[in-house]
């Protein structure tokens, strides 16, 4: 989803140098195949999107997989894009990095801070090691290596799996088939309290482009500093959201009304809630001068629509 984007944001800007692979042409997990890749290609830029990612069940119920993939995905290119001279690197981790208890919105600050949401620890784990091992390239090999922590994704090229999609679009398929089977009601997992910001992947797109553009004076600042010397936690990080939040019951009410479905609304409490809050403290963003453009009805709207033509 977020690397379709980035391409297709990378092509509406002019840019037409654009190299990319297919997961079945190129397997990120096979080390010997993506330092091939990298010594055939020579990128100078570097987005880093890939990962193995899901909702709850899905880690749940695949905890090993969701490290062990995302830990080797990272290692493999951060690496090959070090010994192969890449210019600058953007890699992609995810908001469910921070505390499940962090204080909202969470900061970049608060990353370390606190014990993590224990349905997904596997993955934020992986994408931890990931904003670490920029930071350690930096640190050693003076790399201009970037981490971006975006908010819940959603938009084009999503995965509607039944079982192992995020909310929005498990949430979208759902209604669907409920309207489709002509269903009373739909049942959502937990207890509907829970808060969560979302943010079309088409900004997300364009936040990483943004970024990775930026004049050197602007972006040397965002890459980090070396703790045992200056004595200051500043991790290679920032946040990418929209700076607001709404319940899963009101997201749920929402995403009813634009699928168009006629029946009730149930919440099965004993499934569980993740984490209580998920809001990105995005001032950092803001400051360098980049804002989300697309609200959440405009985008579920495109979501559903893009749903349908794949359905």
């Amino acid at each position: 989803m977020v690397g379709s984007a980035i391409v297709r944001n990378l092509v509406s800007k002019g840019y037409t140098n654009i190299v990319t692979r297919a997961h079945k042409d190129l397997d990120l997990i096979n080390q010997t195949a993506v330092e091939q890749f990298f010594a055939t290609e020579k990128p100078d830029y570097v987005f880093l999107a890939a990962a193995k990612v899901g909702g709850i069940h899905a880690n749940n119920s695949y905890p090993a997989q969701f490290i062990r993939e995302n830990l080797m995905i990272e290692c493999n290119i951060i690496h090959a894009a070090y010994a192969n001279g890449v210019k600058r690197l953007v890699f992609l981790g995810s908001s469910c990095i921070y505390p499940k208890m962090a204080p909202q919105p969470m900061q970049e600050s608060c990353l370390l801070s606190g014990p993590l949401e224990p349905t997904n620890r596997p993955y934020a784990l992986a994408k931890i090691a990931g904003i670490e091992m920029c930071w350690s390239y930096n640190r050693q090999f003076g790399t201009n290596y970037l981490a971006v922590m975006p908010t819940n994704l959603y938009g084009p090229g999503d995965n509607y799996h039944p079982e192992n999609s995020h909310v929005i679009p498990g949430m979208i398929r759902r209604f669907h088939e409920a309207k489709q089977a002509g269903a009373e009601e739909v049942v959502i997992w937990g207890t509907g309290t829970p808060r969560r910001e979302f943010l079309y992947c088409e900004d997300m797109a364009d936040a990483c482009i943004f970024l990775i553009n930026l004049p050197e004076s602007s972006y040397g600042r965002l890459l980090g500093s070396d703790e045992s010397k200056k004595g200051v936690f500043e991790p290679p990080l920032v946040n990418i959201g929209v700076g607001h939040d709404l319940t899963i019951r009101e997201l749920a009410e929402t995403i009813k009304k634009v699928v168009g479905f006629a029946g009730e609304i149930t919440f099965d409490s004993k499934k569980p809630d993740g984490t209580p809050r998920k809001l990105l403290d995005v001032r950092l963003l803001d400051s360098l001068g980049w804002r989300a453009s697309i609200p959440l009805s405009e985008g579920l709207d495109l979501a559903y629509g893009n749903f349908m033509k794949t359905a």
